[in-house]
């Protein structure tokens, strides 16, 4: 059976997703709406679908089983509430908000109305995250240590702080979330940041560079590091550290044990792993495989607005 998609957002990381579902069976794209014309209409030709630029007349139109909302983190919300009241399910792309309460709401929403959703929390559904957990299981980890440390996107709302969040809400909630996924839950949060380098770019008001610690239910640590001026490229990646164990995810996976290494290539594309498994529970209505839904992203969103509270507090944020 054909599952019909929409898009809410056909620009940026929408690309990946409308590259991807092409090469899964069951997706059929039918509606794009962007709020540049040319985007939309530009998608619509190239899936000989329809072209929008209001997504509640897209919604009203048309008969979709499910939405990708690809949209920057201020603007999620309403399209979101407009898309459950549709009674479509939903791929929200993170981070989901730049507001908890919005989240929350959202989230409450999906549950009353039991629908399926996922968020685009890519890592989650790496072949080299399925090892890593496979490794760590039954081992209690100790510390966690994780950065992304890069140039500064050029999308202009990016370094505008209440458009995006910043940097550790809005990119390194990557590493964040993959660090819940294979240490456990964050119960406190303590976060410093610098600012001050970057002049010549206008808007720009988020964190240059930001270390956040993290305390985890099970008594694990981790810091987890952020900057945007590396312009000359750095990377990210998590290593995650028990007795006696040692995994890194990166573009690969190592695995150290006393005497033994061993290193994993990426054999999947993450992104259309986690479209499959998305689009399978649309279809089946049983989402056990999702590995993203909806509330998990709120969780992790809610780690990475607690470190922006404890950069304007200085202050240990309790979750």
């Amino acid at each position: 059976m054909a599952v019909r998609i929409g898009f809410i957002g056909t620009g940026g990381i929408a690309n990946h997703h409308l590259n991807i579902l092409p090469q899964i069976e069951r997706a059929q794209l039918v509606a794009f709406t962007d709020a540049i014309p040319e985007r939309a209409q530009a998608a619509a030709a190239r899936f000989n679908g329809r072209a929008y630029t209001d997504y509640r007349k897209m919604l009203d139109n048309e008969q979709l089983d499910a939405v990708y909302i690809c949209l920057p983190p201020f603007a999620h919300g309403d399209p979101e509430r407009a898309v459950i009241e549709h009674r479509c399910h939903l791929f929200v792309e993170k981070p989901l908000s730049t507001d908890l309460a919005v989240a929350q709401d959202i989230a409450g929403r999906i549950e009353q109305a039991g629908l399926i959703s996922c968020v685009g929390y890519n890592w989650r559904y790496l072949d080299l995250t399925d090892r890593a957990k496979e490794a760590l299981a039954g081992r209690r980890p100790a510390l966690g240590i994780g950065y992304w440390i890069g140039g500064t996107p050029g999308v202009a709302w990016w370094r505008v702080k209440a458009q995006s969040g910043g940097q550790t809400v809005e990119q390194t909630t990557h590493i964040f979330d993959i660090a819940r996924y294979l240490m456990g839950e964050v119960t406190t949060v303590y976060g410093a940041a610098s600012r001050g380098l970057v002049a010549d770019l206008p808007g720009y008001d988020v964190e240059d560079a930001s270390a956040v610690s993290l305390t985890f239910a099970n008594g694990a640590v981790a810091t987890i590091l952020s900057s945007c001026v590396a312009d000359q490229g750095y990377g990210a990646e998590l290593h995650v550290i028990a007795r006696g164990l040692t995994v890194k995810i990166r573009g690969d996976l190592t695995i150290e044990e006393s005497g033994k290494t061993t290193t994993y290539r990426q054999a999947i594309n993450p992104y259309k792993r986690e479209s499959e498994l998305f689009l399978e529970a649309v279809e089946t209505g049983n989402p056990s495989a999702i590995r993203s839904p909806y509330h998990e992203g709120v969780k992790t969103l809610a780690v990475t607005l607690a470190a922006n509270e404890s950069f304007e507090r200085g202050a240990v944020i309790r979750l």
